[in-house]
């Protein structure tokens, strides 16, 4: 039994610093070097997207110090690429007074002590940073406890420092390995102090990736990497059409190439992240895989949702949201805002589907044992896999082990563990461990998609130019028909985004238009803030134009009518962020631009954290070419600028390919796009020079994973219309043929 197994039974929920033989520290029983193991409770709320479980559960997350002073820190959430296996164990080695060089982070399998372990919704630093600084902390004073035993001195005449205790009257020191096991046995600290700002060692500075080198190389291992004796693999196809099945399949062909194992036909699974049904090829390599799954004679019966063409349906969304609909909130007078109005302005802006297309596609392998059942995955849930696995093999979710690897990139995609439950099947029915890999063809053809959708503003301003009324109609299909096929439209809960935008907008209506899904919808960075912060931020650019006024000044004005006390912070906050960016983009001397290139400016508030970016391009209304960005960040305290500035960067890489090339196309029920020939993504030859800002700030920290990406489509948007005098309201604005 692993010392983390002898330690993962305490069933307490607390959000204060426990272990589970009910004391904070315990001697490293188990540990040929002795040592000293930490365990942290993390309260409920840590949930990915913000949501609370009332259940109970053991949340622990484990600092182990060893006698030699090494000091392993085990990171609960999934790494991807975002860096929180960096910043969030920075955190504890700074309270902890540990020198970053005798660190090593592992990331931790899934298991309940390590709390929810869902990786999304930018929410892991927020609910995390405070406990983990709570560990480091009592780390800290145990450590400096147990010194001062040694010295018969108190601990008010010691000091932690660099991964030692110094007895402050004498100069003499003691390493934290030579006090491990003697802190173990030190009194508990109830409330552990934690460091001003200005003594920060880590947190708040620009810290390197602690896999650094290993990712340069090519040691850390990712889904795709792991191998095993025995190991098979596997390629996979679907039904092109969501809700189509099976008819029959010829594995004639297939079965006579070298190397083949056999060809499987997989069912569907009636859970929203299990498999939709397939046909797998196993073989003694992946290639071979591949290659004989195209030699397999398939026919399916395609379903109801042949007739999906987002063409067509992209303009019913339109439609739908240009005449009236069900109404989620209203305020003031709004017929009596637009009776009265010295001017109005209608617009309507579009979006279409996005495909997450992480460089790494699906992967997983899996063993199915008859007592036993393993995983390695690339994954944003591992808690998910041990559901969906159990369910499928009827056995207990915990004891489904989950490794979970480095991911090369999510996005939201592998929060949904469909390729693990075809692994398991596979590896269920031949015996013997499968890893199967998606081709970049099947991902991006047979995924979970961000929405289509469709956005309709009308506004009323009075005669100085200021916004009276606003009508915001919006329809595309939810997340949550993932999960209830019978929803046609977004819940009030999924436009509360627009019913608590923070402008100043006394008589306002929002009303929900109907959108079938006819695909899987699943979340995708920065969620429905994608088309949000599109809508409001171009439509406040319009009006501006259309009232006579600066557009700087007029987002001012917007935020400026706002009254709602609880809104004060996020108008001040989104004011300022706005504010940096013109000023650093040299918005105030955008006169003296060259002809033919203009700013942009776009802010939005998502995921608890302002965004503003200043776009610069050189444009002619049909070629675009952008320049430069500045991206201001206000996300409360940074743990790590490095990461922050790489999030900021990453964003504008996205946000730049939705923005100009990247849409999901169906037709006949299927998507047409099969790899980035047709599906463009930005390139490197494509990439502006991008400024970030980080705002300097007290508040506690918030979400930096997603925020970045909304802001950047209104604002070059914006940018193309001052270089050229030409709007674009859908999204992307040049879409390929396919």
């Amino acid at each position: 039994m692993s010392i983390l197994d002898k330690l993962g039974n305490d069933k307490t929920l607390s959000s204060q610093i426990e272990n589970v033989s009910r004391r904070n520290f315990i001697k490293a029983s188990g540990v040929a070097t002795g040592g000293l193991v930490l365990g942290i409770a993390i309260p409920s709320k840590a949930m990915a997207f913000g949501g609370e479980s009332k259940a109970a559960f053991n949340p622990n997350a484990f600092i182990h110090l060893q006698e030699n002073g090494d000091l392993l820190l085990y990171c609960g959430r999934c790494e991807m690429g975002q860096g929180i296996s960096t910043a969030l164990p920075a955190a504890v080695a700074d309270e902890m007074e540990a020198d970053w060089s005798r660190v090593t982070v592992e990331q931790g399998d899934a298991d309940e002590k390590y709390g929810p372990q869902g990786t999304g919704g930018s929410a892991s630093i927020r609910v995390m940073f405070e406990p983990m600084r709570e560990a480091g902390a009592a780390a800290k004073i145990m450590l400096v406890a147990a010194a001062a035993k040694v010295w018969g001195i108190s601990s008010e005449e010691c000091e932690a420092k660099k991964h030692f205790v110094y007895n402050n009257a004498t100069g003499k020191k003691l390493s934290f390995g030579q006090l491990a096991s003697l802190a173990a046995s030190q009194p508990i600290p109830e409330k552990p102090q934690l460091k001003q700002k200005s003594d920060y060692n880590y947190i708040g500075k620009a810290l390197p990736r602690h896999d650094q080198s290993q990712v340069v190389v090519g040691q850390r291992i990712y889904g795709v990497d792991t191998k095993m004796p025995g190991l098979k693999y596997a390629a996979i196809t679907h039904c092109p059409v969501l809700g189509g099945k099976l008819k029959s399949f010829d594995k004639t062909a297939a079965i006579a190439m070298k190397g083949v194992i056999d060809v499987i036909a997989i069912d569907p699974l009636a859970l929203p992240f299990g498999s939709i049904g397939g046909v797998a090829v196993v073989a003694d390599n992946t290639w071979t895989a591949q290659q004989a799954l195209k030699q397999v004679k398939i026919e399916w019966d395609l379903g109801e949702n042949v007739t999906y063409d987002t063409v067509a349906y992209k303009q019913q969304l339109v439609k739908n949201v240009e005449n009236p609909a069900e109404i989620a909130t209203e305020r003031g007078d709004l017929k009596a805002a637009f009776a009265n109005a010295s001017q109005t302005l209608k617009a309507t802006y579009t979006g279409g589907h996005l495909s997450h297309s992480p460089m790494e596609p699906n992967a997983s392998v899996v063993f199915v044992e008859k007592d036993k059942c393993e995983v390695w995955a690339a994954t944003q849930a591992p808690a998910a896999i041990q559901d969906v696995l159990g369910k499928y093999l009827k056995r207990e979710p915990k004891d489904i082990i989950v490794h979970v690897t480095m991911a090369g990139g999510a996005f939201g995609r592998k929060f949904k563990c469909d390729y693990v439950h075809e692994a398991a099947v596979l590896s269920e029915k031949l015996g013997v461990p499968i890893q199967l890999t998606w081709s970049r063809e099947e991902d991006m053809r047979t995924g979970y998609y961000h929405s289509i959708s469709a956005q309709h503003i009308e506004a009323s301003l009075d005669e100085q130019g200021a916004v009276t009324g606003w009508l915001h109609r919006t329809a595309f299909p939810p997340i949550g028909s993932l999960f209830n096929p019978a929803t046609v439209k977004p819940s009030k809960g999924d436009v509360s985004a627009v019913d608590n935008y923070p402008f100043g907008l006394p008589n306002f209506r929002s009303e929900i238009g109907e959108a079938k899904a006819h695909t899987r919808i699943g979340w995708y960075r920065a969620v429905y803030a994608i088309f949000y912060g599109f809508s409001f931020s171009s439509f406040a650019d319009e009006l501006a134009y259309k009232a006579g006024k600066d557009p700087l000044t007029f987002l001012h004005q917007l935020y400026d009518a706002n009254n709602i006390d609880e809104q004060k912070e996020q108008v001040s906050r989104s004011k300022n962020a706005l504010e940096i960016a013109a000023k650093q983009s040299g918005w105030y001397e955008r006169d003296n631009l060259p002809k033919g290139q203009g700013i942009g400016l776009a802010v939005h508030y998502s995921f608890q954290s302002y965004v503003a970016m200043a776009v610069r391009v050189e444009s002619d209304g049909e070629n675009i070419k952008v320049l430069q960005v500045d991206c201001v960040i206000d996300c409360g305290q940074v743990l790590n600028k490095d990461g922050a500035t790489a999030q900021m960067e990453g964003a504008v890489v996205m946000g730049m390919s939705l923005a100009l090339s990247t849409e999901i196309t169906f037709r006949e029920g299927a998507v047409v796009n099969s790899n980035f020939h047709n599906y463009p993504v930005m390139r490197t030859s494509d990439m502006p020079h991008v400024n970030v800002h980080i705002v300097e700030s007290e508040h506690k920290p918030t979400g930096l994973g997603e925020p970045g990406v909304a802001p950047f489509a209104p604002a070059l948007s914006n940018a193309v219309f001052a270089a050229s005098g030409k709007r674009y309201r859908d999204i992307p604005f040049k879409p390929m043929s396919v």
